[in-house]
């Protein structure tokens, strides 16, 4: 098997502490037994989802990654963990359990996994801190974020010291959509993660151009998931309204796409042919794979939908092996 490197999977842990916070009505996370096989992801005594025990075990994620021909994973939290909404003091404590947790995987099969942690982003301060610990004390590649912190655009001004800190400590930044702006829209039996994901992630990854930080910060290593969702149409059309509208060509030294071409995007878009239009939009270079695993919502054979795109043999090698090691930051 060819080597390959997957930046897009996610750990919820086998169980979590009781809560011993000082706050009440915390929508702290517990897991209670399901069927076979699978826990249930417990918040506020309802079932948000229910997990297989890929989702912890790293026996049983190892077997996975030999039939989705993965050799490496990148693990992050599932992302309804990254706990923006806590009290601070409690966010601390989770996400560094859930550090821990990654830790301990890593250190069972070090060869197979790389770290990319969380932080409390809802205060810059406490994120810095914590993503000095994950990259220092544990070695983690970088740090995962969601897009948006209750709200507020990760390309604020007020992060940009988070985004400082990052490629200050050569952190890699890994992107995920999570409580979609639109989901008051969807019509019919689909989740936000089908309807809103495309949409939400490609705002995140505008508010990085729009916002400033991306031109300030040339160095940082940001991927987004799912493709960068709808971004491949709308940097261009961020390009038209830099060129026609002087207020947004004075706010921004290059064209919005020239700062899109320098963003990492996984190619979790499961159709080949989206996969193609990926890479004629952003470069065979800025193209890693990823797979959602252990999700439903995930992409069981990503090599084999970048095999059938008609991409040449090159370009599938920098996707599935050498973008992931220089986005991840592995030499």
């Amino acid at each position: 098997m060819n080597e390959t490197i997957d930046v897009h999977t996610h750990i919820v842990p086998e169980d979590f502490p009781r809560y011993a916070g000082k706050h009440a009505d915390t929508p702290w996370p517990s897991m209670m037994p399901a069927h076979e096989c699978h826990r249930h992801v417990m918040i506020s005594g309802k079932v948000y989802r229910t997990v297989s025990d890929g989702s912890w075990s790293v026996p049983r994620r190892i077997e996975d990654m030999h039939e989705m021909r993965i050799s490496r994973q990148a693990l992050s939290p599932m992302p309804e963990l990254l706990s923006y909404w806590l009290p601070l003091d409690d966010a601390r404590a989770l996400i560094r359990y859930l550090n821990e947790q990654i830790a301990e995987m890593i250190a069972r099969a070090p060869q197979r996994f790389v770290g990319l942690g969380a932080v409390p982003l809802q205060d810059t301060e406490a994120a810095i801190r914590e993503l000095e610990y994950i990259t220092g004390q544990l070695g983690f590649r970088g740090v995962e974020i969601a897009s948006h912190v209750n709200g507020a655009p990760i390309g604020e001004t007020r992060f940009e010291p988070f985004f400082a800190a990052a490629t200050r400590l050569g952190a890699a930044v890994f992107v995920h959509a999570l409580r979609p702006a639109g989901q008051e829209r969807i019509v019919g039996p689909f989740t936000e993660q089908a309807v809103c994901f495309p949409g939400e992630i490609a705002l995140a990854a505008a508010s990085m151009i729009t916002g400033g930080i991306a031109a300030r910060h040339p160095g940082l290593r940001i991927a987004f998931s799912h493709g960068g969702g709808a971004m491949p149409v709308l940097m261009h059309r961020l390009a038209h309204a830099w060129a026609s509208i002087p207020k947004s060509k004075e706010a921004l030294p290059e064209s919005p796409v020239a700062y899109a071409r320098r963003f990492y995007y996984d190619a979790l878009v499961f159709d080949p042919k989206a996969a193609r239009f990926l890479v004629e939009s952003y470069g065979a270079s800025q193209v890693v794979l990823g797979s959602d695993y252990p999700f439903n919502m995930g992409d069981t054979d990503p090599v084999g939908t970048l095999e059938r795109s008609g991409l040449d043999a090159a370009t599938i090698a920098a996707i599935t092996l050498r973008n992931g090691r220089r986005f991840l930051g592995i030499a």
